[in-house]
């Protein structure tokens, strides 16, 4: 099977825009919540640095339940954030994996490290979607998802370079906005890949 993105990234941005319309409250919580966590998680210092290779994985699942969760007009809870801890050996495998796969490839060339990157950047999705999946079937899917999709979205998020400048300008208070926005984009950008695959003959 074979991903095929139907969407222009302009209008992937528009309908993430129109989905969070008058629904902005809860992800700017969330977003608040993340902010602080990782705030004190980069702070200085080995316990710390440990802490945030736990809770990595577990939190990016619980952000795409809730993401996934908007676009699919489902009922959206905060408690949805906390599904990655429920599930938190594969999360944590499967980012731990996930890092080990991009960083070495980062070893040997920095371009290689970053299409890497765009390979794997559909695992937790699919670990969402797919919970049967082992961990390098989901690494694999998602390998297989993002062939010939990994510059689209490099320049969706390249789209997206303006409001992290404006993020950071507004000493991080930006963040509160530009991390709803982006999430429900990139979940946006899943959807169309799954809603349309295809397979070889077609």
């Amino acid at each position: 099977m074979i991903a095929v993105s139907s969407i222009s990234n302009q209008d992937l941005m528009t309908q993430a825009r129109d989905i969070l319309r008058g629904k902005w409250t809860t992800p700017v919580l969330v977003s608040l919540v993340y902010v602080i966590v990782i705030a004190i998680l980069n702070q200085p210092g080995v316990i710390p640095a440990a802490l945030s290779l736990l809770v990595s994985g577990p939190i990016a699942l619980g952000f795409t339940y809730f993401y996934l969760a908007i676009i699919r007009e489902q009922k959206v809870d905060t408690n949805l954030l906390t599904k990655g801890f429920t599930e938190f050996i594969p999360s944590l495998l499967t980012y731990l994996l996930t890092l080990l796969l991009i960083i070495l490839w980062m070893i040997l060339l920095i371009i290689p490290g970053i299409m890497a990157a765009y390979s794997y950047a559909l695992v937790f999705y699919i670990r969402r979607d797919q919970p049967e999946l082992d961990i390098m079937a989901t690494l694999n899917r998602s390998k297989a998802l993002m062939y010939g999709n990994r510059w689209k979205l490099c320049y969706l998020h390249f789209r997206f370079f303006g409001w992290f400048l404006l993020s950071i300008i507004t000493c991080g208070i930006g963040f509160l906005w530009f991390l709803p926005y982006i999430q429900t984009t990139s979940a946006l950008f899943y959807e169309d890949l799954i809603q349309n695959e295809q397979s070889p003959q077609q």
